[in-house]
């Protein structure tokens, strides 16, 4: 069960604040009409972007049907299968080390550079940054097989792991 706790009003009418107020609830200005100034840059400014990288995520064993594992910003590694119904989502790439019966979800914030790779490709859906293919669209020449998952000119590309 969830709650709701009101604690205040805006961008209401003027009967609707003093309705607020009898009622206990602050009445919260905010404006739409901000003006700002434009704000000089010095010449040698630079933005620099900070990339926070953490370890992957490691699973030992098999992903349930039912399971879901979330990996927040960084990269999630199945040391085993992911059976079907369950789902394996990951901010960075996705690695399975077994079958891939389930779902898997890489890039999930957004990262088009996410891969997927599995050892035996019989998925239920895969996703990149959002494109994702179903099982009937990935019963193919890589069905069954070692594959890797990316996505090129926002469309998922499927290629063949292979042994070095």
């Amino acid at each position: 069960r969830m709650s709701f706790n009101a604690v205040g009003v805006c961008n209401g009418s003027d009967e609707q604040h003093a309705q607020a107020k009898a009622a206990g609830l602050s009445v919260l200005n905010y404006s739409q009409d901000v003006k700002s100034e434009p704000v000089k840059q010095e010449a040698n400014t630079s933005i620099v972007e900070k990339t926070v990288h953490l370890p992957a995520q490691i699973i030992s064993g098999t992903v349930r049907s039912g399971q879901q594992v979330y990996a927040k910003d960084r990269d999630l590694i199945v040391l085993g299968a992911v059976s079907h119904g369950a789902e394996v989502i990951a901010d960075g790439n996705v690695h399975i080390y077994g079958t891939l019966r389930g779902r898997a979800i890489a890039g999930a914030k957004g990262f088009k550079k996410a891969h997927i790779f599995c050892q035996k490709l019989e998925a239920e859906l895969v996703s990149i940054d959002g494109n994702y293919w179903i099982s009937d669209s990935l019963q193919g020449e890589h069905w069954g097989n070692a594959v890797q998952i990316q996505q090129k000119d926002e469309s998922l590309e499927i290629s063949a792991l292979v042994k070095g």
